[in-house]
């Protein structure tokens, strides 16, 4: 079954940076897009950014230009760098494996938490 696995929140201060990282076991047959989602305290799971494949992305307006996704194929790993952090950026951060292929099964991570301080 795919689990992919977060890492790399934590506390920081307003105006500070964090990279998020996303990884999972490769499986044969199976080809993915990544995104990344938040949930605040209290509030619903937002969409953040999105991968392709091929390489094109998609961001929320509210990270537009502050968050950064890319990803490497070769480690089956996506990444958030997170730039010019505010504390309404402070969320549970969770990855999303979505299958490009038929069959295969969408997977959620279990989140990491970043905490931004004013």
């Amino acid at each position: 079954q795919v689990q992919p696995v977060e890492s790399g929140g934590g506390s920081v201060q307003a105006g500070g940076s964090l990279t998020l990282s996303c990884t999972s076991a490769v499986y044969i047959g199976c080809s993915y897009e990544w995104s990344w989602y938040r949930q605040a305290p209290g509030k619903g799971r937002e969409f953040v950014s999105h991968i392709e494949r091929a390489g094109g992305t998609a961001y929320a307006d509210s990270v537009k230009g502050r968050f950064t996704i890319s990803q490497d194929n070769r480690k089956n790993t996506v990444y958030l760098q997170m730039n010019s952090l505010k504390p309404e950026d402070t969320a549970m951060y969770y990855c999303k494996m979505r299958p490009r292929t038929t069959g295969c099964s969408e997977a959620w991570g279990q989140g990491t938490q970043v905490t931004v301080s004013s």
